[in-house]
């Protein structure tokens, strides 16, 4: 697909002032926060930032090719679009607008469970391309309806999360009312207002909801009973004793993401993944934990032939992405460029930020004489 991005906005810093003149203040914050103090959500792009590069100038050079190949497919870019929760809230739509790009660019896009676009929805506009991710449910047979709607839908990859024993302690959201169950105060209210275009599109696409989880909802819950639901689904932490039956289930590739540690990287091995996304969720679970390329430098030292290793977690920019898979990643993946951007410029935003990526990306390359993606590595000053 050819190459286009707005020129008003060549930088992620641009996206993000625009996102936050769009939308309310209550969806941005969601957005762009961290838990606790925000310490591990600042932590994890300032330690890929200290990561340097080493050019070749002299070298001899034909061209630099991006195209990585992962589980079977060859992609476009080594960089996927991560799976954030509701999305709808933020810009309407959202999901579908990023999965339709991620389709057109030949990228993978990966569902969330608690997003607000369907597993079947998302596999139309992705032609089965696209990757789920799944909160684990604590009742065993809303697991396997979850696990055999995405095989019915033909995902190739599932992606099981691990990060989230607990939803974390996220002070924006609280006094946004955000947290389960949420609520609409008068604050809120006043910032719809303020916003137009974000209202009137919320109005003309109907409110925001768990797409997925409707199936297992009792109809009219009010928004009290939406948080106890979601509670009671999602309750427990991942264990091996849950995992071993989703390995016997799923057909396709199996994916361990939040993973943070030496310990967990084996386990995944001896449970038959196929790949790991090394990651913090963003910064929005454990403040006092390590960055996700800090956790992921012994990881990648060794395991790195046994398993496919991304990182997800602080990447911002196509030249973060070059530093992150100079530390040996086999791809990366990123949630919140992708959000400002389609919050930012709506219907556009898509194709607007992984094109800026890849231009971002290419230049990188051809800047430092790197070839293939995986030859990062030889660029990097340790």
């Amino acid at each position: 697909m050819q190459l286009k991005y707005n020129s008003n906005y060549p930088s992620v810093e641009d996206l993000i002032n625009q996102a936050k003149r769009k939308i309310p203040r209550f969806a941005f914050e969601y957005l762009d926060g961290g838990c606790n103090e925000d310490v591990n959500l600042i932590k994890n792009t300032a330690d890929i930032r200290d990561i340097e590069l080493k050019p070749y100038y002299l070298s001899k050079h034909i061209k630099s090719e991006m195209k990585t190949e992962l589980f079977g497919h060859t992609y476009d870019a080594p960089f996927g679009i991560s799976p954030v929760g509701l999305q709808g809230l933020m810009w309407p739509n959202a999901p579908e607008i990023l999965a339709k790009a991620a389709y057109e660019h030949n990228i993978p896009f990966i569902l969330s469970t608690v997003t607000t676009a369907s597993i079947e929805r998302i596999a139309e506009l992705t032609h089965g391309r696209a990757w789920y991710q799944l909160y684990h449910p604590a009742e065993a047979a809303v697991r396997d309806s979850i696990i055999q709607r995405a095989e019915d839908a033909q995902y190739p990859v599932l992606v099981v999360l691990s990060d989230v024993p607990t939803f974390g302690f996220r002070p924006r959201d609280i006094r946004n009312g955000l947290a389960m169950p949420p609520r609409m105060t008068l604050r809120n209210i006043l910032q719809i207002l303020g916003r137009p275009e974000w209202a009137l599109k919320t109005l003309i696409h109907g409110q925001p909801a768990f797409e997925t989880l409707k199936p297992y909802m009792e109809k009219g819950l009010n928004m009290a009973q939406l948080g106890q639901f979601m509670n009671r689904t999602f309750s427990g932490r991942v264990n091996e004793e849950r995992i071993a039956p989703i390995r016997d289930k799923w057909k396709g590739k199996l994916v361990l993401k939040g993973v943070a540690s030496e310990e967990d990287v084996q386990m995944a091995i001896r449970l038959g993944f196929d790949g790991v996304i090394v990651s913090n969720h963003g910064g929005r679970q454990l403040d006092a934990g390590q960055s996700a390329i800090a956790s992921m430098h012994p990881i990648v030292e060794k395991y790195k032939n046994q398993i496919k290793v991304m990182m997800d977690s602080g990447i911002r920019s196509g030249v973060d992405v070059a530093r992150t898979l100079a530390c040996g990643a086999d791809f990366t993946f990123l949630g919140r460029t992708f959000m400002y951007s389609v919050a930012a410029l709506g219907n556009e935003g898509g194709n607007h930020a992984i094109s800026l990526l890849k231009i971002q990306l290419q230049q990188v390359m051809e800047q430092v004489c790197c070839e293939r993606t995986e030859d990062f590595p030889n660029h990097l000053i340790k």
